[in-house]
């Protein structure tokens, strides 16, 4: 079973969080989660949408509450607590 996870959060700046979250790649691979893109909100430029697929709920949340990826968070200028929604097919 795969799992789509679609999370909003807010940066101080975008093109700093992109540059972590895209040298991050490896570390989302590691722990299951796989075509993840970071998008930009148009109307609202540090309003940054992560949306990929995971292979499960816990596998997700055990990456996200590590700290190597709280301390990436910090890195890439996440300002506020991330909003999570898992969704399943």
């Amino acid at each position: 079973m795969s799992v789509k996870v679609v999370i909003s959060l807010e940066v101080a700046d975008f093109a700093t969080f992109k540059s972590v979250f895209e040298q991050s790649a490896s570390h989302r691979e590691e722990a299951g989660i796989t075509e993840s893109g970071a998008y930009q909100n148009m109307d609202s430029p540090n309003n940054v949408w992560v949306i990929g697929t995971v292979t499960s709920k816990e596998a997700f949340w055990a990456f996200m509450t590590s700290d190597a990826q709280k301390e990436r968070m910090k890195t890439a200028g996440v300002v506020s607590p991330p909003t999570v929604t898992l969704l399943e097919a």
